[in-house]
């Protein structure tokens, strides 16, 4: 079962990596934000980034680095397809997730004001903060040596493939069926 994990800087364009893989490529989808919102909603907590941030490190804490994509890749494998794993924040998430077989993490990046652009338009209940709020939660997750904590820049560097999404989609989507072609998965499948 090929695995591709997706990490990337906020609102760098993952979802539409997911979008892509999903629609042109029949992966199903595995989503660490939605698994997040639906303990964030069991414990009445507000449905904002701190609470993901806090209730994802909260779980790593507690079952280990990995636990969160563990989970979904448990659910992954029952259905035996290729899958796409969205969001991976750790590199102990990478790591197991390497460990459980055909595995790639792509990551996508772009400029920080593009970015802050993108997330102001999907108007997603997190994403409804001031630039200095998008810079600041950014910081907060791109590293530390703690293993439970957001890692975004060490898992960039444990990437297989890093997209840069300041062009249009179509750009983007090159880059996909590029690293796709490179790691033989069948081009035309659906």
């Amino acid at each position: 079962m090929l695995i591709i994990g997706i990490t990337g800087t906020l609102g760098a364009g993952k979802g539409t990596v997911v979008e892509y893989l999903v629609d042109e490529k029949g992966f199903h989808h595995y989503s660490v934000r939605a698994y997040l919102l639906t303990i964030i909603r069991q414990r009445g907590m507000a449905e904002n980034r701190d609470s993901m941030f806090n209730i994802a490190n909260e779980l790593r804490s507690q079952n280990g680095p990995s636990y969160v994509t563990d989970q979904l890749y448990l659910m992954a494998e029952t259905a035996g397809h290729p899958c796409v794993i969205e969001s991976i924040r750790t590199p102990g998430e990478v790591m197991s997730l390497r460990k459980k077989g055909a595995f790639y993490l792509f990551a996508v990046d772009a400029p920080p004001k593009t970015r802050y652009q993108r997330i102001q338009l999907r108007k997603s209940e997190t994403d409804q903060i001031s630039f200095d709020t998008f810079l600041e939660n950014e910081r907060r997750e791109m590293g530390t040596a703690d293993p439970n904590i957001q890692n975004i820049s060490g898992c960039k560097v444990l990437a297989d493939f890093v997209f840069s999404n300041d062009g249009d989609k179509m750009a983007l989507y090159r880059q996909i069926e590029n690293a796709l072609e490179q790691i033989g998965f069948p081009i035309s499948h659906k």
